[in-house]
């Protein structure tokens, strides 16, 4: 899993005129917690968490606030309804020797015999729940659906994967092939040519 870094800086907070004033730098109110961490409240530039957040892939971060290290997940953020903007971002502080439940993309690979024959592939998850070590974190999880044929489907318990478990439910759906007018003509058309 790819690495991003991100730089912070301690806030007070306790006054709703300190998160307000944050925002009016342009910062977004931040705390990270968890794996035996003390709580602590920063802020971060609104365009650098950007690059975290308008992106389908889970990242690890490799946090700086004010000259402390940390290695954490974005675990949480909350937009304002109306304009979309960053209210605040929960992190969650996460080491080497824990396993971690993580969501990645779902990437479609190859070209379906249901999709040859007629058939519509029909992608039902985007993304998938992931638990393992920070080191055996994929990307993203590649399913090849080569195989899949009219009217079958592919399910989180279909799928393996080394060095890491899925955490969704063994049938939750992530593809499957439906069958169309076309597939049915041709299934006819050939049912008449053996005839």
């Amino acid at each position: 899993m790819k690495h991003l870094s991100l730089s912070g800086s301690k806030r007070t907070t306790g006054r709703k005129a300190d998160v307000r004033e944050v925002r009016s730098e342009g910062k977004v109110p931040c705390v990270i917690y968890g794996n035996g961490t003390e709580n602590v409240s920063f802020s971060v530039d609104a365009k650098d968490l950007k690059t975290l957040t308008d992106t389908p892939y889970c990242h690890i971060v490799d946090l700086d606030v004010d000259g402390q290290k940390y290695t954490a997940l974005l675990h949480e953020v909350q937009y304002h309804p109306v304009n979309d903007k960053a209210l605040h971002a929960d992190f969650l502080a996460v080491n080497n020797s824990k396993p971690v439940v993580v969501e990645v993309p779902v990437l479609i690979s190859g070209n379906s015999a249901g999709v040859k024959a007629g058939g519509k592939l029909q992608v039902s998850r985007r993304k998938l729940k992931i638990c393992g070590l920070l080191e055996n974190l994929p990307d993203d999880l590649t399913v090849d659906v080569t195989p899949l044929a009219i009217g079958k489907r592919i399910t989180a318990g279909d799928l393996k994967f080394d060095n890491i478990s899925i955490v969704n439910p063994k049938t939750t759906i992530i593809v499957s092939c439906l069958s169309t007018r076309n597939a049915v003509a041709a299934a006819e058309t050939s049912a008449e040519a053996q005839a």
